[in-house]
């Protein structure tokens, strides 16, 4: 059993972590992290730096988590990233964070949360950040 997780260092992507680990530890699944970037950019605020990927590593080897982290930098978009590694690890569920959107936006998804949803050959659990005070 493994569970696929989109990441990015945003308030969303804190959301699907944390709901993606709570799964794995739930389930006793293998948890696949998926931080991708084009590669495109000199800077992508998407990629997770450094000290960011040794924080999430410490943690879950702190509870316990089996665990995978991939920060592949391929020319793919991060949708085709996720799904390849839902393929590859034979995912049970794929989670991923959605932004809040204003009502002209929620007629538009965002392009790679609609690929994933679309596509994904497994559930797809997708949770949005808690709002900011």
């Amino acid at each position: 059993m493994s569970i696929i997780v989109g990441y990015v260092p945003t308030p969303e992507g804190a959301a699907a972590l944390e709901a993606a680990i709570a799964e794995a530890r739930k389930n006793k699944s293998l948890l696949v992290i998926i931080n991708s970037s084009r590669g495109d950019a000199l800077v992508d605020k998407r990629y997770a730096q450094v000290e960011d990927i040794a924080s999430i590593e410490e943690r879950l080897k702190k509870e316990g988590i089996e665990h995978i982290i991939q920060q592949p930098v391929r020319g793919n978009d991060a949708a085709t990233e996720v799904l390849q590694a839902a393929e590859q690890h034979r995912a049970d569920l794929v989670v991923i964070g959605l932004r809040r959107r204003t009502p002209v936006g929620k007629l538009i998804m965002g392009s790679t949360s609609q690929q994933i949803l679309l596509e994904a050959d497994c559930p797809i659990l997708a949770v949005k950040a808690a709002p900011a005070h």
